[in-house]
């Protein structure tokens, strides 16, 4: 038989969230609908797939054979999507950048600037990322390069470096620190610092809280967040401080209310880079990759892999 577009994705989203509503307000519809799309389909499979019950839902053994097969659908369909838009963003001379924080025409000038001047018919769109998340792959896949520190290495990942950046904390203007024109990674290692999301990366949650420098673990908030403006509202409540590029952290006491931002001279710099996957043919970017590593200086590989520590010089 042949699936209609988005019945496997149904399925899929109703077994993960083990209940109707909360799978129909994911999928952005009415809860009967998402009912009757599931029965529609178990009743052209001919298997029962989920057992209803007043709590939700649970997967018969028949629904937990047939998920791996439905998400690896699900995954192959969107991958042939995203691939299918790749391809029409390079043939038309359009690249999707991503970045987090500061949108790359206010970080990096420059870098963009000349690749408007020197790429005039070239479309760039610029998309807000959440936090890295793992697999690197996949978290790249929406985009064709993103600015940022470096997010975890992988294999078909490649990188250039743009700039190193020192680190800066941001604090409350209250806090204790607040008054002092620079300070040393001793001074606020036992400080509270915002916490992040489990599902982002542990090596750039780290960078945040000083992790490479501390032999114990840093002091978290039990909120956590997953995107930048979930940790902006953090910083709004005046509860925790946290470490950024010192050219994000500038940014970031000009717009927000009641913070400071503090150089830290010894701790280990940010290497804003450009990230991209390795299969990746838009020629945009490889003509952004080629300026960046003519400004910077690097070899002729043109790439500069993250340490395998995170985000750090």
């Amino acid at each position: 038989m042949e699936f209609r577009r988005g019945q496997l994705r149904n399925f899929v989203t109703v077994a993960e969230d083990g209940q109707m509503t909360r799978a129909a307000r994911r999928l952005h519809i009415a809860q009967p609908a998402l009912s009757q799309a599931i029965s529609q389909l178990e009743s052209e499979l001919g298997l029962l797939l989920l057992e209803r019950h007043a709590r939700g839902v649970t997967l018969t053994p028949a629904g937990d054979a047939f998920l791996p097969k439905a998400r690896a659908a699900v995954a192959a369909a969107d991958d042939a999507l995203r691939t299918a838009d790749a391809l029409v963003r390079a043939a038309s001379a359009t690249m999707n950048v991503g970045f987090i924080g500061p949108a790359p025409m206010v970080n990096a000038p420059e870098l963009f600037g000349e690749f408007a001047g020197a790429q005039p018919d070239a479309r760039v769109a610029f998309r807000e990322l959440p936090f890295p998340s793992s697999p690197t792959t996949s978290w790249l896949q929406e985009v064709d390069v993103v600015f940022s520190p470096p997010p975890m290495p992988e294999r078909c990942v490649r990188f250039q470096g743009v700039r190193l950046e020192p680190r800066a904390v941001v604090v409350p203007n209250d806090h204790h620190l607040a008054e002092r024109s620079e300070l040393a990674v001793a001074d606020v290692l036992d400080e509270l610092f915002i916490g992040y999301h489990a599902d982002v990366q542990p090596t750039w949650a780290g960078f945040g809280s000083f992790d490479d420098h501390r032999g114990k673990p840093a002091r978290l908030t039990r909120e956590r967040a997953r995107t930048p403006p979930e940790m902006l509202t953090m910083m709004a409540t005046r509860s925790a401080i946290t470490a950024v590029p010192l050219s994000d952290a500038r940014v970031i006491q000009e717009v927000l209310r009641g913070v400071v931002a503090i150089p830290v001279p010894d701790a280990n710099p940010a290497v804003l880079s450009l990230t991209w996957l390795e299969d990746n043919r838009n020629p945009c970017v490889q003509a952004l990759v080629a300026l960046a590593e003519s400004v910077v200086g690097h070899d002729g590989a043109g790439r500069v892999r993250a340490p395998a520590g995170g985000p750090r010089a």
